[in-house]
């Protein structure tokens, strides 16, 4: 069970497909418009209500552009989420009860472990972030200041709870309303077992974790189709170009963003291609190709360099691909994964969206497609991953909750 944008629905196909392969039935509760998503892979699919593109495109979701601050986005993030836990409760308890275990992703956690607790069925967190409070860096969705050990393990506090606050009500709800009998959170309990759907090489597994808490390697989302006659005629008429998608982010002007976009891809002297996304970016010319959804395994590495919004499904599929790329953090944990690229010199640095302007894009578009050593690293990343198995762990984890 998952909640959220496309990126955080994506990586659970793929995981789903592999433990399909293994022998397990597998259904992945997720909202109504990703249904297409799992088509061929075997995972059954239970919708959710709630359109999480219309909420980001309704004025409520226009808000989050306000925030300055990570804890102010999260505050308005909270507001806009509260109002639709409640739709999603019925339906979670009702595909619930046809599981024997409970895969519950990090942004319903509380309510899918209180689910999983009512139901006297087994739980095990899937994480495609790492929430859980450490002092080895801050809260991924506060910043990537260093608040100093003490700080960071309390602003990764501080998260935790306001989650679990955030699905309080309908914690509370699933007795009066489903039967469902669950004993809440208690101090000092252990962390339930959580696998986190990244590679080790891109973020270490924080040395004061508590066991329990593993990072499985990433989970490859399952895609299907292929790209378009207009895409291959494109991509065979010039030049590798440089793709550039913001994914599921939005943005308060998308005219001047592609404006400067298209500015910065001149200007940089390389050929490029938009994807509109949930953004409505869009783009024109002989030298510049506008797309709807593609599949990222097969277009990134055939691209000079992604420029993308740094969402954790998007910077696992660049990464993949073994292509520099140039982050450009819109909101939540985008700085962090940011922040990442660049501490493994696959990106120059990051240009958050606040600080877009055609100059600023260009000049890391140069940096990033013009030094070797960004897409040196890049590949070299790349092929490290390609040995990962990201779906052993979490069949493993599987076999010891059914002994």
């Amino acid at each position: 069970m998952t909640a959220g944008s496309r990126g955080d629905v994506a990586p659970y196909t793929g995981l789903g497909a592999g433990l399909v392969r293994a022998g397990h039935e597998v259904t992945l509760a997720a909202h109504g418009v990703f249904e297409p998503l799992v088509a061929g892979s075997g995972v059954r699919f239970r919708p959710l209500p709630v359109d999480p593109r219309a909420e980001l495109h309704s004025p409520r979701g226009r808000r989050l552009h306000d925030a300055r601050t990570g804890a102010g986005k999260l505050v308005r993030l909270a507001s806009m989420a509260r109002r639709t836990v409640d739709e999603m409760t019925a339906a979670l308890v009702e595909v619930a009860r046809q599981g024997e275990v409970l895969l519950v992703g990090g942004g319903l956690g509380p309510l899918g472990y209180a689910i999983a607790e009512g139901l006297s069925v087994p739980a095990l967190g899937l994480h495609l972030q790492p929430l859980h409070p450490t002092g080895e860096f801050p809260a991924p969705v506060l910043g990537t200041r260093s608040l100093g050990a003490v700080g960071n393990r309390l602003s990764g506090q501080v998260v935790m709870t306001s989650v679990e606050l955030l699905f309080a009500d309908a914690v509370r709800s699933l007795r009066r309303r489903h039967g469902l009998v669950t004993a809440g959170r208690s101090r000092g309990r252990r962390p339930r077992p959580v696998l986190h759907g990244y590679s080790e090489r891109v973020v270490p597994r924080p040395r004061d974790w508590p066991a329990g808490l593993e990072v499985s390697g990433y989970w490859w989302p399952h895609e299907t189709g292929q790209l378009s006659r207009e895409l291959e005629d494109f991509l065979a008429a010039g030049p590798r170009p440089v793709f550039v998608g913001l994914g599921s982010a939005t943005v308060p002007d998308p005219e001047r963003v592609s404006r400067e976009i298209v500015t910065a891809l001149r200007a940089a002297k390389v050929r490029g291609i938009v994807q509109r996304g949930w953004a409505g970016l869009s783009a024109g010319g002989d030298d510049i190709l506008t797309v709807d959804e593609v599949p990222h395994s097969l277009l990134f590495p055939r691209t000079a360099g992604v420029v993308h919004h740094a969402g954790a499904g998007t910077t696992g599929a660049v990464l993949r691909a073994g292509v520099p790329s140039v982050p450009v953090p819109v909101q939540f944990d985008a700085a962090f994964w940011a922040s990442r690229l660049t501490a493994l010199g696959t990106a120059p640095g990051a240009v958050p969206l606040r600080r877009l302007t055609s100059e600023t894009l260009a000049g890391a578009l140069r940096r990033a497609t013009q030094d070797d050593s960004h897409r040196a690293r890049a590949r070299a990343l790349a092929d490290r991953l390609a040995v990962e198995d990201g779906v052993a762990p979490v069949l493993a984890a599987l076999d010891r909750l059914a002994r």
